[in-house]
């Protein structure tokens, strides 16, 4: 299963990922998973939403650039070693990793690790054949 992620550009200045999370807040789209990588003059905000379509919509409306990618998100258990049994997973049947960051600690003491690899669906098979717990919402 397949997690839609928004990427957006923002230029790196005071209030401008508040423009953002208010833009997606007022949208009553719920925030999932947020991470934001810089430059000097600029971010690549990624943020995983319960409504991806719509957020696409509201964002490029309020005149963000925006993309929706396919990223995996899998559901680890909140203990040492679970993200290293994913890695040498992925290690050992050459899935390349592009990023990955995590997300919320749902009810049962789980979290979800999103996942960007280079080819999402042979990194897909490859999290079935190992019997990890893939998600397409959360």
């Amino acid at each position: 299963m397949k997690v839609k992620q928004i990427s957006v550009f923002l230029e790196n200045t005071t209030g401008r990922l508040a423009e953002v999370t208010k833009t997606i807040a007022n949208a009553g789209i719920n925030l999932r998973a947020i991470s934001i990588a810089d430059t000097a003059d600029f971010g690549i905000l990624r943020i995983i939403v319960d409504k991806p379509d719509e957020g696409m919509k509201v964002l490029k409306s309020t005149e963000f650039t925006a993309k929706l990618t396919d990223v995996i998100g899998i559901v680890l258990d909140d203990q040492p070693g679970g993200l290293n049994k994913v890695m040498e997973i992925f290690n050992r049947d050459g899935v390349n990793i592009e990023y990955l960051y995590s997300s919320l600690i749902n009810e049962k003491g789980s979290v979800v690790i999103i996942f960007k690899v280079e080819d999402i669906d042979h990194g897909l098979k490859i999290v079935e054949k190992a019997g990890l717990e893939a998600i397409a919402s959360f």
